[in-house]
């Protein structure tokens, strides 16, 4: 899920693969791996990406996944 909307963002702001890894700082490649569902970013790698395209890390999750972060979080309020 992270590679499909990694892509989508990526397309929105009109960028390459190599563009994103150049700003993110990252080798394009592991763009590449992300976005092909491959492997799945670090942490640091999700928030270099998200500083990148200008949008929260928040945003490369799913709903659900959201939700279960949320939920998590309350519980342990």
């Amino acid at each position: 899920m992270v590679g499909k909307k990694l892509r989508e963002l990526r397309i929105q702001k009109r960028l390459s693969q190599q563009q994103l890894a150049k700003i993110a700082g990252v080798p394009q490649s592991t763009i590449w791996y992300i976005e092909s569902e491959n492997r799945n970013p670090t942490i640091k790698t999700m928030k270099r990406l998200a500083t990148a395209l200008g949008v929260s890390i928040e945003e490369f999750l799913d709903s659900e996944t959201k939700e279960m972060i949320t939920n998590g979080s309350q519980k342990n309020d």
